[in-house]
């Protein structure tokens, strides 16, 4: 016997909470190496990123010439993820590639 058979109605009430907030974002940044083929970074970008391939090259000469670049802002656990792909290929492909992640200050 349900609850409306006995002529009890039951209604489910969602409380709303203004206090949340949305998820900080982090930057991802590549830093510069001298061991890392820029093919590697470009790849990587297109690939984890979604980048098109002119703009990857453009975000490469940038690492190399200012040492780092922030090449994404996501939220912490999607960047994590993704730094942590991008250390592992290039680990695989034997380059020693720092990914850095950093809380973005808003």
């Amino acid at each position: 016997m349900s609850n409306t058979d006995a002529g009890v109605v039951t209604q489910n009430r969602v409380q709303v909470n203004p206090d949340l907030k949305e998820p900080n974002m982090y930057k991802v940044i590549y830093i510069n190496d001298n061991q890392t083929s820029m093919e590697f970074v470009i790849d990587s970008l297109v690939g984890y990123f979604d980048y098109a391939e002119v703009q990857a090259q453009k975000i490469t000469e940038d690492i190399h010439v200012q040492g780092s670049a922030v090449v994404a802002v996501l939220p912490y656990e999607i960047a994590e993820q993704k730094g942590i792909e991008v250390t592992v290929e290039a680990r695989s492909a034997g380059y020693p590639l720092q990914v850095k992640l950093e809380e973005e200050i808003v």
